[in-house]
């Protein structure tokens, strides 16, 4: 009785270090959540300096939002960019991890690069995107550069061009992020038993035959996270295209992405449509958040 008496005793202990923890959620993300949900079944926006609403419209928000077309549109360009930026990512990532997970290169120095490649994780995005900005405005060092060289002979308009557009957030995008994704990989390679290279090599197995088929194979729940998460974040995508087109998206809205979207309708005050693709992101991300602990689930091996 006396054990069971101390153990309760300790629980409570548990319990009251976790109140803060749930007064937080509940107020900052609990409540907005469910006044979202809430806010979408409603007609709640400004019309000029009058209020319209709130009013109950049930669905409607939802069918607006999916018979206008401009969702598709932005679905695809934040697909577009995420795909632009997840690709070169993860190649690069994949080859420094192999580098620097690798003992027979004997590379010196990988403290101080492991540091650098990591840098720019740490660095706002908005401070990112005005650099970038600045870089490869019309009148910026880039064109300057260029011209100097005599590789054009006037400045080429990089915002105002979609494929230069898309490619410089999602270049700022894979800037920010390759050294995160490095990080996770390489400790995933660290971490296979060596004994695994040495008899692939016994076998007579190359350095790319052991990578494909050994390294690889074994990296797949890492891989599998860095996709789903990395799938997560190009949902996100806000601050820099935001930035770097001034809130517009051009040229031609191909770089208005879903949340800049959103953000258009907040802006506006339509409440109302903005609780509506608010809750469709949220159910696109608990899919994918599903498909994750589904996939990363089956890699378990039981006792």
């Amino acid at each position: 009785m006396k054990n069971n008496a101390k153990a309760v005793k300790y629980n409570k202990w548990g319990y009251i270090f976790l109140i803060p923890f749930i007064v937080v959620y509940v107020v900052f993300q609990l409540i907005p959540m469910v006044t979202t949900i809430y806010n979408s079944f409603f007609e709640n926006y400004m019309s000029g300096l009058t209020k319209v609403g709130p009013n109950f419209v049930g669905l409607e928000n939802y069918v607006k939002l999916f018979s206008g077309g401009d969702i598709w549109i932005y679905a695809k360009n934040t697909l577009v960019i995420w795909i632009m930026c997840f690709v070169p990512q993860i190649l690069l990532s994949l080859l420094l991890g192999a580098w620097f997970s690798d003992v027979q290169l004997k590379l010196k120095g990988q403290a101080f690069f492991k540091t650098v490649i990591y840098l720019p994780n740490l660095i706002m995005a908005s401070a990112f995107a005005m650099l970038f900005f600045t870089l490869f405005s019309d009148g910026g060092p880039i064109n300057s550069l260029l011209m100097q060289i005599g590789f054009i002979d006037e400045p080429y308009k990089f915002l105002s061009n979609t494929g230069s557009a898309r490619g410089i957030i999602a270049f700022l995008n894979c800037l920010m992020w390759f050294g995160n994704t490095t990080i996770l990989l390489m400790a995933g390679m660290m971490g296979i038993d060596t004994s695994l290279f040495e008899a692939a090599e016994v076998d007579g197995a190359t350095s790319t035959q052991i990578f494909l088929h050994v390294t690889l194979p074994l990296l797949r729940p890492i891989l599998v996270y860095v996709l789903i998460t990395s799938l997560l974040g190009g949902l996100q995508l806000f601050d820099v295209p935001q930035i770097l087109t001034n809130g517009t998206g051009d040229p031609v809205r191909t770089t208005m992405t879903m949340v800049m979207f959103l953000n258009r309708h907040l802006y506006s005050k339509n409440y109302g449509m903005a609780g509506a693709l608010s809750v469709v992101l949220f159910i696109i991300t608990g899919i994918l958040s599903l498909i994750v602990f589904k996939v990363t689930g089956n890699d378990k091996r039981k006792g």
